[in-house]
């Protein structure tokens, strides 16, 4: 069967006269400290102990999203949708990076600038409002990530409950106060996430794009690349950790942060400020994403499709080769694992 589908891919690949085989990883369009997640579908949110699954969720989600944790109505219904490929940072912005982007524009400082627990350079930016965010993103050539992105590049393919799996383990993130301020944007390694990044859990709460409706998830239906509810709701309150009494339309933060409880850290939980507060500021800072520009999906396709056509000639050295330059641009991207499964199974052949 595999030397049938190589034998035709092969065949078909040598019409294609616009590739261009000396494409190398390094000219990929991914700027320094962004990682590529491709296309495809994924979940978001999850189901009340004890809730009906819903018909369209895989089955390989249930367990993950059925948990005995407290649960947001806010989180709930577990849900399917599909993003486009995307670029997002591995990285929560840093004092550095922030303070590069006030010097060129004269942008104001964030609150807690002067603060020692939290202006160290290689710490993220906290402080910042959601306009502040968004400028920097700007700025940047970037914007900030969707509520379904920054999800799905906490989660994982597999949905996890955390970025590092679906247990709880207070050794890989900065969360409830353990540590006096936050912590350098590449702190924990050993708490990326599947697609590695940095702090998706604790450290600094995220601004995203999304307007904050509670009801959102209910009055879904499976969407492709979601941008939230088209305006916004007033509701009471800045969220369960702080004022109450601030009113108004809310946008969605993500992640915890380094002073908020354990529960703030699953990938699936929402909270939200006023897009003008940086109230709770102390743990509220960002990261940006950008999408995707075409010719990286191309490139991947292109090295697909190269190493087919050396799989035909049986050069499975030069195969090999080709497909880096595609796995250096998307080491997770399913098709071009199981293809190098594929090739070095050919390799072992007598």
């Amino acid at each position: 069967m595999h030397t049938t589908r190589i034998i035709v891919i092969a065949a078909l690949a040598t019409a294609f006269t616009t590739v261009n085989p000396t494409v190398r990883a390094e000219e990929s369009l991914i700027p320094k400290d962004m990682v590529y997640i491709g296309q495809g579908p994924s979940i978001m949110g999850l189901d009340k102990e004890g809730a009906t699954q819903q018909a369209n969720i895989p089955a390989r989600y249930h367990r993950r999203n059925r948990t005995p944790a407290p649960t947001l109505n806010d989180e709930s219904p577990a849900h399917m949708v599909f993003l486009d490929s995307y670029l997002i940072d591995k990285y929560e912005v840093s004092n550095r990076d922030y303070g590069d982007f006030m010097r060129t524009t004269g942008h104001g400082g964030p609150a807690y600038w002067d603060d020692p627990r939290l202006n160290g350079r290689t710490q993220p930016v906290v402080g910042v409002n959601w306009y502040d965010a968004r400028a920097y993103c700007e700025y940047r050539g970037k914007r900030l990530p969707t509520e379904a992105e920054w999800e799905k590049a906490a989660r994982g393919p597999d949905g996890n409950l955390y970025p590092w799996g679906n247990d709880f383990d207070p050794a890989k993130a900065n969360y409830g106060k353990n540590h006096d301020g936050t912590r350098p944007v590449d702190s924990y390694p050993d708490g990326v996430s599947y697609y590695g990044l940095h702090n998706m859990a604790g450290n600094a709460f995220e601004w995203v794009l999304d307007w904050y409706d509670p009801r959102y998830y209910s009055q879904l239906e499976p969407m492709v690349n979601p941008t939230g509810p088209d305006k916004p709701v007033w509701i009471g309150g800045t969220g369960t950790y702080v004022d109450l009494l601030t009113l108004g339309e809310k946008r969605v933060i993500r992640g915890g942060s380094w002073v908020a409880p354990e529960g703030s850290v699953r990938s699936t939980h929402r909270f939200w400020n006023h897009p003008l507060n940086n109230s709770y500021g102390v743990g509220l800072g960002f990261r940006c994403a950008k999408t995707a520009p075409p010719e990286i999906d191309q490139r991947i396709k292109e090295a697909a499709i190269f190493a087919y056509i050396e799989m035909g000639r049986e050069r499975f050295a030069e195969a090999q080769q080709a497909l880096a330059q595609g796995l250096a641009i998307d080491p997770k991207n399913p098709e071009l694992v199981e293809l190098e499964h594929l090739i070095e199974q050919s390799m072992k052949r007598p």
